[in-house]
């Protein structure tokens, strides 16, 4: 079963290299205990078990898994995002605070609009269907 399963690990779930052995009945492997320092820890489970814990991982037919590259990769994430941070904070533009609120401008005449009224989820879903909107007359 372990030699069977190795085919699937790549990339997906657990890696060959964490797989540690496979007695017939219970399947040993390493984990990385990130609650306490990034330990590396040493699990035995039931096949069963791990045959279970593994398919938690596996993604239904046509979805795609979700890798990070670029600056947000495993590999040089530690370095890079800071300095992308750093790098933000030095490009970030000067705002002038005004003490007017900020507005809309209306698409056709370019005048600033107001809020009027706010609706809630509700009411905006009895508009679109034609129903309406509920009227609050307290």
């Amino acid at each position: 079963m372990l030699h069977y399963l190795a085919r699937y690990t790549h990339r997906v779930a657990i890696s060959n290299h964490r797989l540690i052995g496979f007695d017939g009945d219970q399947v040993s492997f390493r984990w990385k205990d990130y609650a306490h320092g990034n330990k590396k820890r040493m699990l035995t489970v039931s096949a069963n078990q791990f045959l279970r814990r593994f398919l938690l991982h596996v993604l239904p037919r046509g979805f795609v898994r979700i890798r990070f590259f670029g600056f947000l990769a495993n590999r040089r994430r530690s370095s890079l995002l800071p300095l992308c941070q750093r790098l933000l904070k030095a490009a970030e533009p000067h705002v002038v605070k005004d003490s007017a609120p900020a507005s809309w401008l209306c698409p056709h005449c370019g005048t600033p609009m107001e809020f009027v009224e706010h609706f809630s989820a509700a009411q905006l879903d009895a508009i679109l269907q034609g129903k309406g909107v509920p009227l609050d007359t307290s």
